[in-house]
């Protein structure tokens, strides 16, 4: 669905990173992790087709994303950013209908099969009820799960998410990430691949996702999160000490040391049972 082949990135002619391949497919779950810095946005960018490789390719639907145009891209890739609050004050249906722009003309308007296509989309999601409130008094959450209703009802294949749990609290955080598990699951009826940009390594376990790791704009692992994220990788990455841990319920933990050394002292992955 969404593959990178051996990307240099960046902005005119400086790079940002480069040697970054990657593949989506559906029902697959990718998580972009890495510190500040590392090239992430800049990779989101280019794989959204907003700014040109500077060698490499992206190929969406086998075909170069720099040969098509925005319309067909948007038609296969949907983008949810961050959750916001709008300058103006849209009911949450007004702004999942934005979501099927892609599908009309230039100066075409929704009309009753978008509607319920929007509907459904929420109906899914479990907010129906939200349709006709204020977005911009929504709560953080809430305001997340319209952005993803919106684009499912741009009916696209391929969903790539900005840090989806940004600013949200721990319960709109497991909330959100739920509905991404579903969505991939369902993946065998809906066609639904999904890539997100995550400060957290925990969620990637939570997800069981497909890791690419960045460090300095390269790949610094890839692969299945509990295969690539351990103690020693990540303390590399992010320049602190770190154990990746197994609790009673099965799921991975990481723990990053709160003491006052600087450098990584604990380079092993730790398998305990809590």
């Amino acid at each position: 669905m969404l593959e990178a082949q051996d990307l240099t990135i960046g902005y005119g002619t400086t790079a940002i990173g480069s040697g970054l391949s990657l593949k989506v497919g559906t029902g697959g779950i990718l998580c972009l992790l890495g510190p500040n810095g590392c090239g992430k946005t800049t990779l989101f960018r280019t794989l959204l087709g907003l700014l040109p490789p500077l060698s490499g390719s992206v190929l969406l639907g086998g075909t170069p994303i720099t040969a098509q145009s925005r319309a067909e891209i948007a038609r296969r890739i949907a983008y949810v950013p961050q959750a916001h609050a709008p300058p103006f004050p849209f009911e949450a249906i007004e702004v999942v209908l934005m979501g099927r722009t892609a599908r009309l003309g230039a100066f075409g308007q929704p009309g009753r099969r978008d509607r319920e296509i929007a509907l459904s989309a929420m109906s899914r999601l479990g907010i129906a009820d939200l349709a006709t409130r204020d977005y911009s008094r929504l709560s953080g959450g809430q305001r997340q799960l319209v952005l993803i209703a919106r684009a499912l009802a741009q009916e696209a294949p391929l969903l790539v998410m900005d840090e989806p749990t940004a600013s949200l609290d721990f319960g709109n955080q497991a909330q959100v990430l739920t509905q991404i598990t579903t969505l991939a699951r369902v993946a065998a009826e809906d066609g639904h691949g999904v890539i997100l940009s995550t400060h957290d390594p925990d969620q990637t376990f939570a997800l069981d996702a497909q890791v690419l790791l960045m460090k300095d704009g390269t790949t610094h692992a890839t692969g299945r999160a509990q295969d690539v994220l351990t103690g020693e990788t990540l303390s590399e990455v992010y320049g602190i000490s770190v154990t990746v841990e197994k609790t009673a319920s099965g799921r991975m933990v990481c723990l990053p040391s709160l003491g006052p050394q600087s450098t990584p002292t604990m380079t092993s992955e730790a398998l305990t049972t809590a």
